[in-house]
């Protein structure tokens, strides 16, 4: 069988996967291609570990081989001959839409495509620069080794046909591949065994959601969901072949459960898997504000999931929640989630921004980031600790929400970010620059506007009589309930 004729078998049989996507009844290939028995016959010998894993897909029992997912054109930029086949190193979500069109869909309009954007921001200065240096083929091994890996980068192919060491190996969210495709399926399903089981778990989220900056990994762990989780393992049918909930399972929540998976509500409905992890999330705590998640996605340029407002998301997510939980029950968690979200942002957030602008429009700090205090504090205050209370109120994680969260963003907030801000007004005062004795002029009053408000007022002493006589009361009933002296 010639090269031409062996290539046409293989569309042949991909082509009758594809034609049945979305239908009941699927047909796959009844024997395995020409192409990859041939190079079965090498690789089960050369790379065994791969073999294996391969052994225990379902892309082996539906007879898909090393060449349906690997095949290439000869033009494609990481192409090369290998035994007599044109095939890439790369297998990118636009060689698995051949037969996983909806879910690659689904991904593009989701805010893991756009994870690669991040490499923009204050965080890959850090990397590249603050932390970094540029003698890892003119650029930042940090970068590379870090903030690329779960975000994504560009991969490169040097002349030779190699893939450059900058972008490869690289199983980031928002990778951006050789063929132009953007994204990295085995970031979450493993190659190559592609378990559904293990993309289910909430480990297999933990390489990009944990740390101190956004642990949602650890806050999920901490919560009466990744409690279950422990104690019920065995019980949620993992490695099913549909995985609903309300169906299949009830005995505890995965990450994916609540962001992706299929759903039976009370009434029957069927609420179907997606790969559009923004479809149940109603704020995006990223920022240093919370804001919602149309606005973000339209900033991204996802203009598809623009159009779907919070409140709609906000309902998706109640149908998952209440398959386990009352109406009720659901409604008083917003509530409560809520509530915190508006009291980090009108409280620390959004006067923090505030300031942090009038530092920057009039020139009372450098145009140089993280050269100075105050900048290291707002970071850690909104970047870390304010997103860590939030995340942990997003998922009933008390400690997460108030000791590691609120706390440590009131601590730095009264104890350095305000003073930090007070010395800077000071000497700006006293400068002969007028446009800076201007700016520390407005910062003074920004100041002092901010701690006049009554959520505040413990700072500078001017609790009201009543507030005061409430703490005096509830510190006296502490006392007597554990007979302090």
């Amino acid at each position: 069988m010639n090269q031409r004729t062996r290539r046409t078998f293989v569309v042949i049989a991909i082509g009758i996967m594809m034609a049945t996507v979305g239908v009941a009844q699927k047909t796959t290939p009844t024997t395995m291609s020409e192409a990859s028995l041939e190079c079965l016959e090498c690789h089960a010998d050369e790379t065994k570990g791969i073999y294996q894993e391969w052994g225990s897909s379902k892309h082996y029992r539906g007879n898909i081989g090393c060449y349906e997912c690997h095949m290439a054109e000869a033009g494609d930029p990481d192409a090369f001959d290998h035994g007599g086949y044109q095939i890439s190193i790369i297998v990118s979500p636009q060689d698995c839409s051949r037969c996983h069109a909806k879910e690659v869909a689904e991904f593009d309009e989701s805010h893991h495509a756009k994870a690669g954007l991040i490499l923009g921001s204050l965080d890959n200065f850090l990397a590249d620069i603050v932390e970094g240096d540029t003698n890892f083929y003119g650029g930042s091994a940090l970068t590379v080794s870090g903030c690329k890996q779960c975000h994504g980068g560009v991969v490169e192919v040097n002349d030779d046909g190699s893939l450059a060491p900058t972008g490869w190996p690289n199983t980031g969210m928002g990778r951006v591949n050789p063929d132009g495709s953007i994204g990295a399926c085995t970031a979450c399903h493993q190659r190559h065994a592609f378990s559904a089981e293990q993309a289910r778990r909430p480990e297999n989220c933990g390489k990009c959601h944990l740390g101190p900056d956004h642990p949602q990994k650890e806050i999920y762990e901490a919560s009466k969901h990744g409690i279950a989780y422990r104690a019920h393992e065995d019980d949620l049918n993992l490695d099913s072949s549909k995985w609903v909930l309300g169906e299949d399972y009830t005995a505890a929540p995965t990450c994916a459960t609540c962001h992706m998976s299929a759903v039976r509500t009370s009434s029957g409905k069927l609420v179907p898997v997606t790969h559009d992890v923004g479809l149940r999330i109603s704020w995006n705590n990223r920022p240093p504000a919370s804001i919602r998640p149309e606005i973000s996605d339209a900033k991204l340029g996802l203009d598809k999931m623009a159009q779907v407002g919070w409140e709609e998301r906000r309902a998706n997510m109640k149908e998952v929640c209440t398959v386990c939980h009352t109406g009720p029950y659901v409604d008083n968690f917003y509530e409560q989630y809520d509530g915190v979200i508006e009291l980090y942002n009108s409280k620390f957030a959004n006067p923090g921004i505030a300031f942090i602008k009038i530092l920057e429009e009039n020139g009372l700090i450098t145009e140089t980031q993280f050269d100075e205090d105050v900048e290291w504090t707002w970071w850690e205050i909104w970047h870390h600790e304010g997103r860590v209370a939030r995340h942990g109120a997003s998922m009933m994680a008390p400690d997460y929400t108030h000791w590691h969260g609120l706390y440590e963003v009131a601590k730095h907030w009264y104890t350095k970010f305000i003073p930090e801000l007070e010395e800077i007004a000071e000497k700006s005062l006293h400068s002969e620059d007028p446009a800076i004795v201007a700016g520390g002029e407005k910062l003074a009053t920004a100041i002092e506007e901010l701690l006049a408000r009554p959520e505040h007022a413990w700072y500078t002493g001017n609790l009201s009589p009543e507030e005061r006589a409430k703490r005096q009361a509830a510190q006296e009933e502490f006392k007597n309930r554990y007979g302090k002296d």
